[in-house]
């Protein structure tokens, strides 16, 4: 799904080009982190895609490792792959203990001048299943010239762990409209939820520069995964990263919870164009897929993908959201599009994704403003062990 408008992607595209060209120097990012050793391999459930994170996305300053156990976890040697002439600390490659919380690198660039921490987190795998999103706080956004501020949740595993889980085109919209305040965002925490807190989700306008290039609203949504700048330099669907990996053996049959939605009044289209007789709706659906591929590569599907990718074996999807000012319970039912495999279940080879919008057809720019969808007590249900 598309969560910004184009003149974002332009934008974003020509601070990173100083940055990446004419600012090298500068530069103080990891690019990817790994653990070398065969003798690391019986601590991971995948070593060949488990034991790597190929891709730090730019926006994040947290690296996770997943392992079977933390019990007896050795130190680990992790390496890191930063961008040219930085350095790292603790050194790259040194053996740390992460038995006890995340270790904190700090890479500075190559002129002393810019420095960013990293957290590195070894955790065991778990996937939470009930969400009430009472867990959520302000991230900053800060490249050059971009400084945005914009909720982002999480959850908690069941060790107290922070997890996170959750993510929205916030950060997108808020680099057009770094000016407005992070209740003015298209995704934000609401306190009338169907018990506490809940998520709102609006469609909204995208703001006067999006118009220059006829691109007029952003949908508000929530969506399990990650959000990419750097991939929506050249495909914006590409920044959404869907799902994270799924931690159970037995099968998820259905989503269930509570929403209230109210479509916005003019339905336009994606040249602003009113739509005579066309009523907003809102969307949600979840899917199960595959994590790597048939020659052992990670696979991680985006909005243009997740849901037509052949990695997909399972589906959920609402038929509606009916208009409501009540809090409704809502219902969607997973249906097998391939065969589930018990023995890729046992090692986590699939992937859960989870997306909530407030628009529809919101990926192509279409929707009406106004349109607004809350979200609470969502549970995904699981198959019983056999």
């Amino acid at each position: 799904m598309k969560y910004y408008p184009y003149y974002i992607l332009l934008f974003v595209f020509l601070l990173t080009s100083c940055i990446k060209d004419e600012e090298a120097n500068k530069e103080c990012d990891i690019l990817s982190a790994w653990v070398e050793g065969d003798q690391y391999k019986e601590w991971f459930y995948q070593p060949e895609t488990d034991m790597r994170v190929n891709e730090v996305l730019y926006a994040t300053n947290t690296i996770t490792f997943t392992v079977k156990s933390m019990n007896s976890l050795p130190k680990i040697p992790l390496h890191f792959n930063i961008t040219p002439g930085a350095t790292i600390q603790p050194a790259n490659g040194s053996e740390q203990d992460f038995k006890d919380g995340p270790v904190t690198y700090t890479v500075t660039s190559q002129d002393g001048s810019w420095k960013r921490e990293y957290k590195v987190i070894f955790r065991e795998a778990e996937f939470p299943t009930d969400y009430n999103f009472e867990n959520f706080e302000l991230t900053t956004y800060d490249i050059w010239l971009i400084k945005c501020s914009y909720y982002t949740w999480y959850e908690f595993d069941s060790k107290g762990n922070k997890i996170n889980l959750w993510a929205t085109g916030n950060q997108g919209f808020g680099m057009g409209n770094s000016n407005l305040k992070p209740e003015e965002y298209p995704t934000v925490p609401d306190a009338n939820g169907y018990e506490g807190k809940c998520v709102k989700m609006q469609t909204l306008n995208a703001g006067k520069m999006a118009e220059t290039v006829h691109k007029y609203i952003a949908a508000g949504n929530l969506f399990i995964g990650a959000f990419d700048v750097n991939s929506a330099l050249t495909n914006s669907l590409a920044s959404t990263k869907m799902g994270k990996n799924y931690t159970f053996t037995t099968e998820p049959i259905k989503v269930t919870g509570y929403y209230k939605y109210q479509p916005g009044a003019e339905y336009r289209d994606a040249e602003n164009n009113v739509v005579p007789n066309k009523t907003d709706e809102a969307d949600a659906y979840a899917v199960l897929y595959r994590n790597i591929d048939e020659e052992g590569n990670p696979v991680v599907l985006d909005g243009g993908n997740v849901l037509n990718s052949k990695y997909v074996v399972s589906k959920a999807r609402v038929e509606s959201l009916p208009p409501t000012n009540e809090w409704k319970p809502f219902e969607m039912v997973f249906k097998d599009v391939a065969p589930i495999n018990p023995d890729i279940l046992s090692y986590r080879g699939y992937n859960l994704a989870l997306v909530f919008s407030s628009s529809k057809e919101g990926a192509n720019f279409c929707g009406a403003i106004g349109s607004t969808l809350y979200i609470d007590k969502v549970v995904i249900s699981l198959e019983k062990e056999k």
